[in-house]
């Protein structure tokens, strides 16, 4: 006796169900959403904020972010008549990060970008996070953040001090001349410790960058404070 077997699904669901996964990716298709995606990495930011970040109008900021909300990678709340975004969940910060560093072991032309956006780093001592955390741990070294006051404020390096980068040089005598520096910002692609490391050796202190930034620090379970 012959039994049908009946099947579930059927093409038109499973094309409908694979264009619904393709909705993320649609979402980080474009340069200024991705931009705002690794800016919230940071830490909430209020539209005003990321406008001026990512140097767009607050409509075109808003339109990019609907786009992000709609497709479930950032949620909002209201605070009186200003609305704040935030990443929707740490896996949306590693899809991200995943995103980047494909892109970056696969994609040739991304090497050239980023060079002409980092400039030369093949002179810049790094530091990465496991010795970072020894020393630390045996305070010979002084950690700085130079992000904005804002980015630190969400999150940073325990026991980190916050120097924006447009402001080191005005307060470099704040830091201790006889310990090393350690400078770290937003990620990889962030150019704000390569300046710091740069500035710190034009006034003839030892500085390091650290590999990668406080995104990566922070999704390794390192210690972090508000």
């Amino acid at each position: 006796m012959s039994v049908s077997v009946a099947f579930m699904g059927d093409r038109a669901a499973k094309n409908a169900l694979f264009d619904g996964f393709s909705e993320v990716a649609k979402a980080l298709g474009n340069g200024r959403r991705a931009e705002l995606v690794d800016v919230l990495a940071q830490g909430e930011r209020s539209v005003d904020d990321l406008a001026t970040e990512i140097s767009q109008s607050v409509a075109n900021t808003s339109f990019h972010l609907r786009t992000l909300a709609q497709s479930g990678l950032v949620a909002t709340r209201r605070e009186g008549t200003r609305v704040y975004y935030r990443l929707a969940s740490d896996r949306v910060r590693e899809l991200w990060a995943a995103m980047r560093d494909v892109a970056a072991t696969h994609t040739a032309e991304l090497d050239v970008l980023a060079a002409a956006y980092l400039g030369d780093r093949s002179q810049l001592e790094t530091i990465d996070q496991d010795e970072l955390t020894q020393r630390i741990d045996d305070g010979s070294v002084v950690v700085i953040d130079v992000r904005n006051s804002t980015e630190y404020a969400a999150g940073h390096i325990t026991g980190a001090l916050s120097i924006p980068i447009e402001e080191l040089a005005q307060r470099v005598d704040e830091l201790a001349d006889d310990v090393e520096i350690v400078a770290y910002c937003r990620g990889p692609y962030c150019v704000f410790a390569d300046d710091a490391v740069r500035v710190l050796a034009d006034h003839d202190r030892s500085a390091l960058r650290l590999l990668g930034g406080f995104p990566e620090w922070q999704a390794d379970d390192r210690p972090t404070s508000t």
